[in-house]
């Protein structure tokens, strides 16, 4: 369970997020839409304590994430480039991260083994460097990173962006099948509305760093959000 109190950050007048309560429990897959600038990628980098909030507190089953490192381990996440180790290959980067996460060689091969299809033979026994790969196969090394270490939450920022529909298609069924299979949870912001609401059985609408809409019902979630962003 995340728990979200009184949450705001404030750089000098501007308030980016003002989220007075909000509460995902474990194993939803939880949506996060809303234009450019509506506080997304804030809220998901103050829930990883990558930026401390202003004021208010961010829960997992009642711990502070700003008060405690003890749930980094149960957390994976993938923001942005930013978060790999570009001066290594892919097999360089998962085999350090097994070694970080106590993994056997057989364990992180399972794991790698579920991406082979997301993979297309373009990511793993390459001589290339992270820094040069496309923009597609540097956010798949990222996807199976932060989904390495059977962790119990996983933050995907705009997960289908860059990727060619096949790959698109391939993740939205890897997500899924985790899900199913490791009761994981899921928040994933995302541009793509098609993608977001195929996918999550909740969608939180931010505009402007507040919550405009907290939608439940799959039935109308397309509707409603299609009349938001006047499409």
């Amino acid at each position: 369970m995340i728990t979200i109190q009184d949450l705001k950050k404030q750089y000098k007048d501007a308030v980016v997020l003002d989220v007075a309560s909000l509460e995902i429990p474990k194993a939803e897959c939880f949506g996060l839409v809303g234009n450019n600038g509506a506080g997304k990628t804030t809220l998901f980098r103050i829930i990883l304590d990558l930026v401390r909030a202003t004021s208010g507190r961010v829960l997992l089953d009642e711990t502070d994430v700003s008060k405690s490192e003890d749930w980094k381990r149960r957390v994976g996440a993938y923001l942005d480039e930013h978060m790999l180790l570009s001066y290594l290959t892919a097999d360089e980067y998962f085999e350090t991260l097994r070694k970080i996460y106590n993994l056997s060689e057989e364990d992180l091969e399972e794991h790698l083994n579920k991406f082979e299809e997301l993979f297309n033979d373009e990511i793993r026994g390459k001589k290339k460097y992270l820094r040069d790969l496309s923009k597609g196969n540097t956010k798949k090394v990222g996807i199976a990173a932060a989904m390495m270490g059977n962790p119990e939450v996983v933050l995907l920022d705009e997960p289908f962006e860059n990727l060619d529909p096949s790959s698109q298609v391939r993740l939205k069924k890897l997500i899924l099948q985790e899900k199913e299979r490791s009761q994981i949870t899921f928040l994933i912001s995302s541009h793509d509305l098609n993608h977001v609401t195929d996918l999550c059985d909740r969608i939180v609408l931010l505009e402007k760093g507040k919550v405009i809409k907290d939608l439940h019902d799959k039935s109308s979630m397309v509707e409603e959000l299609n009349t938001y962003f006047g499409t």
